[in-house]
């Protein structure tokens, strides 16, 4: 699984092949085949792994959050960003970002597992802080949305043609940018007089 994330991270889906993981791997090809039937199985294995491991854990701690939905978004926004600019993480969603014109199958994967999933976690707490007076009332879906494209351009600009800028983003400052902006630019309800 190791030897496989880090193919699909360097080379991409495409040109990621069986013959390379059982290499990198130290086992045979035929060994492979005992576990998975494809290289797009191998890749959901992967995705299994990796990502929906650390989604689990994302999962339990907003559960187990009871402070304010403002806390509850600022905590998640600020780990996924913490974990999707580290490691494997990023590489698999810059995979995703690239091919998934070219392979539906293994995008409409990582959307039904990742994507949706993160984005119900997103619309959970925006939904509840509506509900108890804290946030504005707002579009959920659009909102949701909104408040992902950031976390996934900061991961992505950095680990793809950030190397290129002559401005270095510090990406703490960009999250406490980001986040002073939602919170305070529109999303926080008007006190009550």
């Amino acid at each position: 699984m190791a030897a496989a994330l880090a193919l699909f991270v360097e080379k991409g889906y495409a040109a990621t092949r069986l013959d390379d993981v059982a290499a990198r791997a130290g086992v045979s090809k035929g060994t492979l085949y005992l576990y998975f039937d494809n290289k797009e199985a191998l890749f959901k294995a992967v995705i299994q792994e990796d990502t929906l491991r650390e989604m689990e854990d994302v999962e339990a701690l907003v559960a187990r959050h009871s402070g304010s939905a403002r806390g509850a978004l600022e905590a998640l926004l600020t780990i996924w960003w913490q974990r999707s600019s580290q490691g494997a993480s990023v590489g698999i969603l810059k995979l995703m970002v690239a091919e998934a014109g070219n392979f539906p199958e293994v995008a409409r994967y990582y959307h039904d597992t990742v994507t949706a999933r993160a984005r119900e976690l997103l619309r959970g707490i925006v939904a509840r802080g509506i509900e108890e007076g804290e946030f504005r009332p707002v579009d959920l879906e659009s909102t949701t949305d909104v408040l992902v494209a950031p976390i996934l351009m900061l991961s992505i600009w950095g680990h793809s043609l950030g190397s290129f800028s002559a401005l270095e983003q510090n990406p703490e400052n960009y999250l406490k940018a980001y986040l002073s902006l939602l919170f305070d630019g529109g999303l926080l309800a008007a006190p009550t007089p």
